[in-house]
């Protein structure tokens, strides 16, 4: 009993981290940008469910004026961040996406305090009963959101003209732009999805944690670098694959190496020996 709750907890961790880390895979898979800032708009998108939530007493209205307005959000960052420093070296975009990180986080201290928000009312704080197991109602909601997220993500790709356009700009810009695509659209389109699945992954941990901080991103950006990484730079169902397994390896240490490391350590110590072992990724195509 022990391991299959071990594994819904680990479940639960790594799809959290599957939520943020595929935004991140589809700006990198598009326009290999480590797009830092990500974990920014993550934070964002938690703030905004929490202030709507509070303001409203709805949290559906809170977590979707987060996805649209971190979505927006997103695009304007692509606009006037991005989109200048597609022609030079891919560092000179990762330093200023990290620069505007650090910004971010400053801005949301200055302005919501140093001291974090919570909801007026506790949300989801019941459990659900599963047979002989239980699983917290936040929990759930996390695992219910992810899988409706990232299948909406799967048939967007797979069965709308966007997902062709998509798939075609990734493989062959120029090709693309040739059959007709337009490609400045399919990138602001990509920013937009991205940035969604940020500010739903912050709206998910503020009712998972019922705390939001300027600095809750933090851990979640490098995480999510390295599980993209992890993943095969660029690769979608190898992020997924990646944020899965190293939520079910927190899950775990957290209990056999719980006493000696943090849970955040034991994460990391496991993402260097796989990189430094396998630096291309675990599920890095032609490997």
């Amino acid at each position: 009993m022990l391991h299959v709750e071990l594994v819904l907890q680990g479940l639960v961790n790594g799809s959290m981290y599957a939520v943020v880390a595929i935004g991140l895979t589809l700006i990198y898979g598009l326009l290999r940008i480590l797009h830092v800032a990500h974990a920014g708009l993550y934070t964002l998108g938690a703030y905004i469910t929490v202030l709507t939530t509070n303001a409203t007493g709805s949290l559906a209205l809170g977590i979707l004026a987060a996805m649209l307005v971190v979505g927006l959000c997103g695009m304007l960052v692509y606009r006037l961040l991005y989109e200048p420093m597609l022609e030079r070296p891919p560092y000179v975009a990762l330093i200023a996406s990290i620069g505007l990180f650090i910004c971010m986080e400053e801005s949301y201290r200055i302005v919501f305090g140093p001291y974090g928000s919570s909801f007026d009312m506790p949300r989801l704080g019941e459990r659900i009963a599963l047979g002989p197991i239980s699983i917290a109602a936040a929990d759930a909601a996390m695992l219910v959101g992810a899988i409706v997220l990232l299948t909406g993500l799967a048939m967007l790709m797979r069965r709308t003209r966007f997902g062709v356009a998509w798939r075609a700009t990734v493989t062959d810009p120029a090709m693309a732009r040739s059959f007709g695509i337009d490609t400045i659209k399919v990138r602001y389109v990509n920013f937009f999805i991205a940035s969604v699945f940020a500010a739903a992954a912050g709206s998910l941990v503020a009712v998972l944690n019922n705390l939001v901080e300027p600095t809750m991103g933090s851990v979640p950006s490098y995480k999510s670098l390295a599980i993209i990484v992890l993943g095969g730079l660029g690769q979608v169902g190898g992020t997924l694959a990646a944020a899965l397994l190293l939520g079910v390896i927190e899950a775990y240490g957290t209990i056999y190496a719980g006493a000696y490391l943090d849970r955040d350590a034991i994460a990391f110590i496991f993402l260097i020996v796989v990189l430094m072992i396998r630096p291309q990724g675990l599920f890095a195509r032609g490997s």
